[in-house]
């Protein structure tokens, strides 16, 4: 377990085996979370591209580029419909 002394100001440095473990460097940002009666620390220090694939659901095949696109834009499709149908009820309702 690794101990902390907080400043006056509010600061702590991390000891540095907490650094080395999350991989912390100099600028890098950290969240805090509350759980319960805890915190708990998570590095903020992730690429773009080190999030691919965290959606996967495994058993099922990923999705091409195109399909990807597709599905958008039939959800866009469907929403612009939804929102042109709330307007003309509206117009009709005065």
């Amino acid at each position: 377990m690794s101990v902390a002394t907080m400043t006056s100001k509010g600061q702590i440095t991390l000891p540095r085996d907490v650094r080395d473990d999350l991989n912390l460097k100099e600028g890098d940002r950290v969240s805090f979370e509350k759980i319960g009666e805890s915190y708990v620390l998570r590095p903020q220090n992730k690429s773009v591209m080190e999030l691919a694939g965290i959606l996967h659901v495994p058993g099922e095949r990923a999705l091409t580029i195109e399909e990807m696109g597709d599905k958008l834009g039939e959800a866009l499709a469907e929403d612009d419909a939804r929102i042109r149908s709330y307007g003309t009820r509206r117009v009709r309702g005065r």
